[in-house]
């Protein structure tokens, strides 16, 4: 990430509003901006979504494909996540192949999808060792102000919750693209939301701005699901430099169920709405 003129003096503007309990849009540590959400932004897509964090916003489509199955999981379908970080929603960002951040940042929505067991793979398997459902997850920024992986993990979680399948047409093998069945795809209870701490000095937070992204000294993306009753952990995974104490991650784990239920309750009114 590139480093801005006056990021050290907002990164100590933020440090010290932060040891006040406070931040400077006003929110609490651990407040998510407003979320906005708009379903079938996309005719071509299975399923498409549109995901609104504050000012940043991360568009996701579904495609299905279909091919062979990996050899060591015969009768299972496949799945493949990709990020487009396009300049037009940041400086940070430049043409050409995805950089690092973004290979990490598709890695980590996948990792959480799939440890989460929210797809059910198994039910992707159209011939045993011959022939398997193969869903593609793309995702692109179209504004980042910080927290692009948590829009984009929920946009992700989102649209494959809409998606429909495609006909397939089973004696030619082919998809037929535009044309859809009224069939979802097999996806289980279990879905998964995704939470990014960042830690600064001291403090612990969720749901950086632009400016406290860059200021943050390390997060710790953990990735949960609900079946029935019980709240799991899927998933963590640390990143940037500065390392996580037990202390800091006790304070991430004793405020993560809080903000875990309350994102769900915000995800379930809004596939409420999809649904009408």
């Amino acid at each position: 990430m590139k480093i801005m003129p006056g990021d050290n003096i907002t990164k100590k503007a933020i440090e010290k509003y932060m040891q006040e309990n406070k931040r400077l849009d006003l929110r609490g540590k651990f407040d998510h901006r407003d979320i906005e959400v708009k379903f079938n932004i996309s005719k071509n897509a299975e399923g498409s979504v549109s995901v609104k964090i504050g000012k940043t916003e991360v568009v996701c489509g579904i495609k299905m494909g279909v091919g062979e199955p990996y050899p060591d999981h015969e009768k299972e379908g496949t799945m493949m996540t990709t990020l487009e970080l396009l300049p037009m929603s940041s400086l940070d960002y430049e043409y050409g192949p995805p950089r690092i951040n973004a290979i990490e940042t598709a890695r980590i929505i996948d990792r959480g999808i799939r440890e989460s067991g929210f797809i059910d793979f198994e039910k992707l398997c159209i011939k045993e060792g011959e022939k398997v459902w193969t869903i593609f997850i793309d995702l692109a920024s179209i504004n980042d102000d910080g927290n692009v992986l948590d829009a984009g993990a929920l946009a992700a979680i989102l649209a494959l919750k809409t998606a429909k399948m495609p006909v397939y047409d089973e004696e030619t093998g082919m998809i037929k693209y535009g044309e859809f069945t009224e069939n979802s795809l097999p996806l289980t209870e279990d879905l998964p939301l995704t939470i990014t701490f960042h830690k600064l000095g001291e403090n612990v937070f969720i749901d950086p701005t632009k400016e406290e992204e860059r200021a943050s000294e390390g997060r710790l993306t953990i990735e949960m699901s609900q079946a029935k009753k019980d709240i799991m952990i899927n998933a963590m995974q640390k990143g940037e430099e500065s390392s996580l104490d037990n202390e800091t991650i006790d304070k991430m784990l004793n405020e993560v169920e809080k903000i875990f239920k309350n994102l769900k309750n915000l995800v379930d009114a809004e596939l409420k709405k999809a649904e009408k």
